[in-house]
């Protein structure tokens, strides 16, 4: 495994029933099969696809994980020199081309994983065949997926969460659905036109989908399921989803590249949210979990340490980049460091212990601070981090980025009530233009902290 053996079913049950649609092109099981077949004759050992979406990259990601050949799917965004220099990394024989569209050995190797670290060069792992059948065997459960699905993940496929779910529907049989690049126009097209019942996206493309759609009169009444990840889902987000796809249920959930899914959870259509909670959901099918501290001791509800898992969806470990804490094991149990405690079987995630503010004595995770910002009315999104103090040793501040009209700290520290603890609240707010992103696209306390020291007009301080 993972998909192959399936298609190939698929491609035997039922060839002319639409297997990928991307943009306006569509290819039938049938037809990936035969695709992805003729591919096999130019596919060597290992493929680095650095494209954009189309079915040219579906056939060639399909044809490059075939026997035990392996791939890695890099962001045609990054600059030339990072995937050049990914290329020269990963390396590899030239030898498998031929051969058939069919599984090889479930202990192999066959996709490279990239996760964006500190340095300018990602962070490569790599992940077995068996591991990736596991996470669908438990997504399929968790998630509910049947072949009569339509999903549609209008993101990058070079992004996991998109990647997965393209392997995810190959392997059940169902129906995937991309866009050659996000449109929002687009998106509601197909959910209009296509027949789309589930969605798999970003909280952030979640907003903009819900919010544009009431505005437009889309109809989304057919979408039955909704799968969130990558950011805690905010109350505003969630308000508009509900309003806009009345009989989705919505499931959000916790993982991380190297480890697979970790925890989730299912709101049914009208169940509320927990607006500023740290809480996911509990383990996901298949997981075992539990808190642990620096020496391996498993700790009790309440007490924050270590999100350690113990699945068979877990990754082989890294090629390059590991400085000894991106993957830890203790006796079985696998963390990448994201600090969480358990209350009655629920998963509260903190956030990385690097990011921990230290303010007289007491610790405090920007995650926290954020969820909580991110609930309050008129804040569209918020960061926040540990500035220099010397009276504390850091002070937590927080920029926010308003959802519509003006926002000033009275108006967030009166919305914080009930939401965070008073010695976890920022002692100063800023108003921002924009996100404070790094190169590669992800929200950056760091960033933000400079923009504050250097006066940058993207940040301004709220009294």
């Amino acid at each position: 495994m993972p998909f192959l053996d399936k298609l190939q079913l698929w491609a035997d049950e039922r060839p002319h029933h639409t297997a990928v649609v991307v943009g306006s092109s569509r290819l039938n099981w049938g037809g990936l099969r035969d695709a992805a077949t003729q591919r096999l004759s130019a596919t060597t050992a290992t493929t680095i696809l650095a494209e954009p979406n189309s079915l040219s990259f579906v056939e060639s990601y399909t044809a490059a994980v075939a026997g035990e050949r392996r791939c890695a799917v890099l962001d045609p965004l990054w600059p030339q020199a990072m995937i050049d220099d990914v290329r020269d990394r990963i390396g590899g024989p030239a030898g498998e081309a031929g051969g058939e569209l069919t599984d090889g050995d479930p202990a192999s190797t066959f996709l490279i994983g990239l996760t964006s670290g500190t340095t300018s060069v990602p962070k490569a792992f790599t992940r077995s065949r068996r591991s990736w059948q596991a996470s669908f065997e438990a997504s399929i459960e968790f998630f509910g997926l049947t072949p009569q699905d339509r999903t549609l993940a209008p993101g990058p496929l070079s992004a996991s969460l998109n990647l997965y779910a393209l392997s995810e529907c190959l392997y059940a049989g169902a129906a995937f659905h991309t866009l050659e690049t996000f449109d929002v126009g687009e998106a509601h097209a197909a959910i209009s036109h296509d027949g789309i019942t589930r969605l798999v996206l970003a909280p952030t493309m979640l907003r903009l989908l819900s919010e544009r759609g009431l505005a437009g009169g889309v109809d989304a009444s057919g979408i039955h399921s909704i799968i969130c990840a990558g950011s805690k889902l905010d109350a505003r987000t969630l308000e508009a989803a509900r309003r806009w796809a009345p009989h989705a249920a919505i499931f959000e959930y916790y993982g991380a590249s190297e480890l697979s899914f970790v925890s989730g959870t299912r709101l049914a259509a009208g169940e509320p949210l927990d607006a500023g909670g740290t809480g996911i959901g509990k383990p996901f099918p298949g997981v075992e979990l539990k808190i642990l501290d620096d020496s391996g001791a498993e700790l009790a509800d309440g007490e924050h340490g270590n999100i350690s898992v113990r699945s068979g969806m877990i990754s082989n470990g890294y090629l390059w980049g590991d400085d000894g804490q991106a993957l830890r094991c203790f006796d079985g149990w696998y963390t990448v460091g994201d600090q969480g405690y358990l209350d009655s079987g629920v998963l509260h995630i903190l956030g990385r212990r690097s990011d921990m503010i230290i303010t007289s004595g007491k610790n405090v995770y920007p995650h926290e601070v954020e969820l909580a910002l991110a609930s309050v009315p008129g804040v569209a999104a918020a960061v926040a981090a540990g500035a220099v103090d010397d009276i504390r040793g850091q002070k937590v501040v927080a920029g926010v980025l308003p959802a519509y009209g003006a926002v000033s700290a009275t108006q967030l520290r009166t919305g914080l009530d009930g939401l965070l603890a008073r010695d976890k609240r920022p002692l100063q707010y800023f108003v921002l233009a924009e996100l404070p992103m790094t190169d590669h696209g992800k929200v950056s306390r760091k960033v933000f902290l400079d923009w504050i020291k250097n006066h940058d007009p993207r940040v301004k301080p709220l009294v």
